[in-house]
């Protein structure tokens, strides 16, 4: 077995103490940081297939997210040394009157993953916020996240803000949480919701052109 497929193996496996020292051996050893960032690319896609095939589940994301979140942070410092081009660019936050984040960060661990530079703007995000933050960084994706069902009319007010400030042609919006749905979707704007953060971050390769 080689040292690659053990630390993709390894972090597919969610075995986070073994995971993050391999992965700070490689670094620490000068490896090239993406070659790191294709392998954490690799685990997820084993993860998101496990979790399609019933054999992970929610609480197993949440793992991978966490350990995904400590692995990026190592990385990120050396991807900024490297000048690295990102596959695109992605806003996100829980709409204001929401302060749920489980579900948003692991999307955003996963997003990173994947090869995309994530602006998370938070928790309990007012729509305005959004705007300022289309207009400062340019996304191809903006996200927005909510668990419970009063974040539909946040969600909803979010959208109409950015079509008046004359952004809305520019992004493509989707939106996640426990309760959403396509109905929800229809009411509020959106171009998609994603039902799981695989589908998420499937819909922003999509939409970029990464796949």
């Amino acid at each position: 077995m080689s040292k690659t497929e053990s630390f993709v193996e390894v972090l597919a496996d969610l075995k986070e103490e073994e995971a993050i020292r391999i992965a700070k051996e490689r670094l620490e050893a000068g490896e090239d940081p993406l070659k790191l960032v294709e392998d954490c690319r690799e685990a997820m896609k084993i993860v998101g297939k496990r979790f399609e095939e019933g054999t992970y589940f929610i609480a197993d994301l949440i793992m991978a997210g966490e350990i995904l979140k400590k692995i990026t942070e190592m990385i990120k410092p050396k991807l900024k040394k490297a000048k690295v081009k990102y596959l695109g660019k992605v806003v996100i936050g829980t709409v204001e009157g929401d302060i749920h984040d489980i579900g948003k960060n692991i999307v955003i661990s996963m997003l990173e993953a994947n090869g995309f530079e994530v602006i998370d703007l938070g928790v309990d995000v007012p729509p305005q916020k959004f705007v300022e933050a289309i207009r400062k960084f340019n996304p191809q994706v903006v996200g927005m996240s909510g668990l419970l069902t009063l974040a539909f009319d946040s969600m909803k007010r979010t959208v109409e803000a950015i079509k008046e400030a004359g952004l809305r042609d520019k992004v493509k919006i989707i939106i996640g949480g426990g309760t959403v749905d396509e109905k929800v979707k229809e009411y509020v704007g959106a171009d998609a919701y994603g039902r799981d953060p695989v589908i998420a971050v499937s819909l922003a390769k999509k939409w970029v052109g990464g796949e």
